[in-house]
């Protein structure tokens, strides 16, 4: 059992918690710190988990082996250096950081110190993206082509002024770092390394950040990306992946509904013919406790964690040039990491 310390008890870190709370034999949180301490007090109470006084005393506790990082993402740069120097196991909430340069520090410290590091891109362990998987790597939906993306929340209208989820300095890129992530990851795992990026960002309620995303890529295999991503609208998610012997789609909010769709094999005399589809449901699944009982497992020397850093690494290349192409308003190539 992985005795881990939860860090942040916003909304993210409390699902972290409850995902794992009573029922997993991998991964259990046995202490807590949070900076609004009389915040979390009830929730810590109710799930029997000690608050700490500082994040140094998580680090300093013997009986600490890992930390989760479910804090705002410009301080986890510093608090996964701190934990590689107490040789703490890291899982550390997406993105990484807020660029590439800290992003290799993290990675580097983490390797030195001979610890695991883990990023918290949980829709990678959904069974539904594991299907998919599968129907690529085996050859069954051919050439990737281009894939296509959408992946919106309701939340922009509840997030206050003086919430560290509204500062521009913490949301580069719009709904890039809230979502949009989770659609980059999926199209760098199946297509490969991108080549350049156009991005425009859009604001459409009061606040003092974008919340509106959109994205062009082209990857060095010559596929084609298209992500829509924002917090203003209603919630959906939406995967479609094409290839050259058919198409795969994941959709509703939940990732639960599959589809496969083949190519035809006789040429149309009439209307275009679709041949019949195969649609499969994987609902009720917890990818955060998925993610989190492959953390604890990487750490007992079981399988690698399931999100490569080379991937995490250029994902973040990506993360520059997106940020960088809504500044500028042009096209931008990815850099090499």
């Amino acid at each position: 059992m992985i005795h881990a310390a939860i860090v942040g008890l916003g909304r993210w870190g409390r699902s972290l918690v409850s995902s794992v709370d009573g029922n997993n034999d991998d991964i259990k949180f046995v202490l807590a710190y949070t900076r609004t301490r009389a915040s979390a007090e009830e929730f810590c109470r109710d799930k029997g988990i000690p608050l700490a006084d500082s994040y140094e005393q998580i680090l300093l506790d013997p009986d600490i082996d890992a930390v989760v990082l479910a804090t705002p993402h410009s301080q986890h740069l510093a608090q996964a250096l701190a934990a590689a120097v107490a040789r703490k196991h890291i899982f550390v909430e997406k993105p990484i950081t807020l660029d590439l340069a800290s992003a290799h520090v993290v990675v580097d410290s983490a390797r030195t110190a001979g610890v695991v590091l883990a990023v918290g891109l949980a829709r990678r362990f959904h069974p539904s993206l594991a299907a998919l998987r599968a129907r690529v790597q085996d050859g069954a939906l051919g050439k990737v082509i281009a894939m296509v993306a959408q992946h919106t929340t309701s939340t922009a209208q509840f997030v206050t002024l003086d919430n560290w989820r509204a500062a521009p300095e913490e949301a580069p890129g719009g709904a890039l770092t809230a979502v949009g992530v989770h659609a980059l990851d999926h199209m760098i795992e199946f297509a490969g390394r991108v080549r350049d990026v156009r991005c425009v960002t859009a604001r459409n309620y009061p606040g003092r950040s974008d919340d509106t995303t959109t994205i062009m890529l082209r990857f060095a295999s010559g596929a084609t990306g298209l992500i829509f991503c924002s917090v203003a609208t209603a919630t959906n998610f939406e995967f479609t992946l094409y290839g050259s012997n058919g198409l795969a789609e994941i959709s509703r909010p939940d990732m639960s509904r599959l589809r496969f769709a083949p190519m035809a094999t006789t040429a149309p005399t009439g209307r275009v013919p679709a041949p019949p589809d195969e649609i499969f449901e994987h609902s009720g699944f917890d990818t955060l406790r998925a993610e989190l009982t492959a953390f604890a497992q990487a750490i007992r020397g079981g399988k690698p964690y399931a999100v490569p850093l080379e991937d995490v690494l250029h994902g973040m290349a990506v993360f520059d040039a997106l940020v960088e192409s809504a500044q500028i308003g042009a096209i931008v190539a990815v850099s090499s990491t």
